[in-house]
């Protein structure tokens, strides 16, 4: 693998894998390996001293086969096209996995929000979807937050495309504020699902959670809720990192005051009564769990054979690359893929879209329970499948359960060039 790692082009191999694990025609590859629409968009945006900055936006659409497209949109000045569509691909199997109805989009703009005033986030986020509204719509296509973009940054955009359709529109974007159509729970849901993968796999391997240890890469939404959820089903949090640093204690880490300490002062790191730790030195450490909840990969080839975790849950996007997976299966590692272990984002999105739809609103202790009932459904049909092939891994069991639903739903739509099953015509009487 080279230095530059491309989330594309390894998430079409990832593709590959299961199409051809699968047996399926080269068709269904064809299709799966690219996105059916990119849009990209200059983006002007008035700064707060007066001046005009153009920034770059996308929104990557990757396959509909099963229903309307979904998918975040992120601000990061990290962010490249080929991102944007690995990300899209991920999502359509994401939501495929879980069985949603839904297909796999994504969307970025290339910006630094921690160099940008609340002001110019908001008109930057007005213009963004302004010139994407075209392609997006409550049946059509319907973002959602991503990094570092939030409830806010979702309100500012349903409204300005309610203003661009004339009447409000809440179902065009889920991951609001409850106020305008948001979900109960939605804001711990990427953790909560992780935490009941984790806490599913571990009951799978004979792992006792009570005092199990974890280590979390990247302390922001997904990766801090989901260390307090683990430590309240009994883990041991013993080492966390965030973009500026880390903290390790054998004693374990107190979730709460952690998360106080990092509001105060910015950052995980120096926290008092612990010891520094840097990101690569987290991810090799002995612990019975990895978290890896920061940015694409971050477990490369020369990672993995250091890693010394038994169960990997991926509550980021892409943090494992191919030639790393192949290292932690031979190893006997445990990974619950990110189109799985992160699902449930986008599943309580997807609860909020049937609640704007129908106007009606779940409790929070109603949304975490279909969560869960679904996120341990998806975990044991992967898990079923992983276990009845001696040749695949969990990320590929995954994709196989995940592209088998996409490829059936393109076969009887007649996207794969063969002939409908018609039922011969009978007469019917009227008698």
């Amino acid at each position: 693998m080279n230095k530059q790692l491309n989330s594309y082009q390894i998430a079409q191999e990832q593709i590959g894998l299961a199409v051809k694990t699968l047996g399926l025609s080269s068709t269904v590859l064809d299709i799966l390996r690219q996105p059916v629409r990119e849009l990209t968009v200059a983006v002007p945006v008035e700064m707060d001293d007066g001046s005009v900055k153009v920034f770059t936006g996308y929104r990557v659409q990757h396959n509909y086969a099963l229903g309307p497209l979904k998918g975040g949109i992120r601000f990061h000045p990290g962010v490249t096209l080929d991102e944007v569509r690995a990300l899209a691909l991920w999502m359509t199997f994401k939501c495929a996995v879980l069985g949603l109805p839904y297909g796999g989009a994504k969307g970025g703009v290339i910006c630094n929000p921690k160099e940008m005033s609340d002001r110019e986030i908001q008109r930057l986020s007005r213009e963004y979807i302004r010139a994407v509204s075209p392609i997006l719509g409550a049946e059509k296509d319907v973002p959602a937050p991503d990094v570092y973009t939030n409830a806010q940054v979702m309100a500012w955009m349903m409204d300005e495309f309610s203003k661009y359709k004339g009447h409000n529109e809440f179902g065009v974007i889920t991951g609001k504020p409850l106020i305008v159509g948001g979900s109960a729970g939605r804001n711990e849901a990427t953790a909560r699902g992780c935490s009941f993968t984790v806490r599913e796999a571990a009951k799978a391997i004979g792992l006792d959670l009570k005092d199990a240890t974890v280590a979390v890469q990247g302390y922001g939404n997904a990766g801090s809720i989901v260390a307090e959820l683990l430590q309240d089903l009994g883990c041991k949090i013993v080492a966390v990192v965030d973009s500026t640093g880390g903290a390790y204690s054998s004693k374990g880490l107190n979730t709460q005051k952690l998360e106080e300490y990092k509001k105060e002062t910015g950052s995980v790191a120096h926290y008092p009564g612990s010891r520094h730790i840097t990101n690569a030195e987290l991810l090799t450490m002995p612990c019975d769990i990895l978290i890896p909840a920061a940015l694409e990969n971050q477990i490369t080839e020369e990672i993995a054979p250091k890693v010394k975790a038994k169960i990997i849950g991926e509550a980021a996007n892409g943090p494992t690359t191919p030639g790393a997976d192949r290292i932690l299966t031979n190893k006997g590692v445990l990974v619950l893929p990110d189109i799985l272990a992160n699902a449930g984002g986008v599943t309580v999105s997807y609860f909020e879209w049937v609640q704007n739809n129908m106007g009606y609103y779940w409790t929070e202790e109603e949304v975490n329970g279909k969560l869960e009932a679904m996120m341990v459904r998806a975990f044991d049909e992967v898990y079923q499948m992983y276990r009845s092939r001696k040749d695949i891994d969990m990320r590929t069991a995954a994709y196989m359960v995940a592209i088998a639903r996409v490829s059936e739903a393109m076969r009887v739509r007649g996207w794969l060039g063969e002939a409908p099953k018609v039922e011969k015509e009978r007469k019917i009487s009227l008698a």
